[in-house]
């Protein structure tokens, strides 16, 4: 796939929470979550990715790295999540998923741009 469109949302705990116990019956907060939309008519509308800005912001404090860096790592992991990957079905989707995050990671950094 060339290209593709998707949406992004920044939220605060308190919306991905209600988002989260709504859609994945988890009573809880979460860093982001990912909405598929694409289908057989729209195979390019990959979906919808919330990122919470409150525990994002958590986050980058507790792995002492920049907002920024965790806002990215957080959008490739939830586009990861609109293509298919599932690090939550198993161990070895687990460790593909990052894999491949990893590898987005690194070619952020070399090109400053990303092909999924």
């Amino acid at each position: 796939m060339k290209q593709a469109e998707l949406s992004l949302a920044f939220v605060t705990d308190q919306t991905i929470h209600e988002l989260n116990r709504q859609y994945r019956h988890k009573d809880r907060p979460t860093d982001v979550l990912s909405f598929p939309l694409a289908d057989e008519r729209c195979p390019t509308l990959l979906g919808d990715v919330v990122i919470s800005v409150d525990t994002a912001r958590r986050q980058a404090r507790q792995r002492k790295r920049a907002f920024a860096d965790e806002l990215r790592a957080l959008l490739i992991h939830g586009i990861l999540h609109l293509l298919g990957y599932d690090h939550e079905v198993s161990d070895s989707e687990a460790v593909r998923m990052r894999r491949k995050e990893r590898e987005l990671k690194a070619l952020l950094q070399q090109s400053g741009r990303v092909s999924l």
